[in-house]
């Protein structure tokens, strides 16, 4: 009877785990992390040496998901002119047209933005630099 219990136990912790790991994304955590993407991608082209020089031209692309002002961000990111024959640039407006598409429809009631300060969303902020 206690091996029975014991394996019990252990069938429902190892089917717990399976579940947890499997389960969907939230609105949240897929806006952050296309978030993210979506800057480090703009990050990688604005230091790739191959690409075309109307990269220097474009919008800067910060994105913080808790900024009210992202929407507008996004929104003239997606319509700048430039650079459309530029690949990299076009797949970038794709994922930025994604996570808007995302924010506004699907995510709309799901995320509470903390800020609506634009002058931050043109300035990274720098992580602390760490004193030995």
């Amino acid at each position: 009877l206690p091996t029975m219990k014991m394996l019990l136990l252990l069938v429902a912790l190892l089917s717990a785990a399976l579940l947890a790991s499997a389960a969907p994304p939230t609105c949240y955590s897929r806006v952050l992390s296309l978030s993210k993407e979506i800057t480090e991608s703009f990050k990688d082209l604005q230091t790739s040496k191959t690409v075309d020089l109307c990269v220097e031209t474009l919008p800067r692309l910060y994105l913080d998901i808790h900024n009210y002002c992202v929407l507008a961000k996004l929104r003239d990111f997606v319509a700048y002119p430039g650079c459309d024959r530029v690949v990299e640039v076009n797949e970038l407006k794709e994922k930025a047209r994604s996570l808007y598409t995302i924010l506004i429809s699907y995510c709309r009631r799901d995320l509470v933005f903390l800020t609506d300060d634009c002058n931050a969303l043109e300035i990274p902020i720098s992580p602390p630099i760490e004193h030995s």
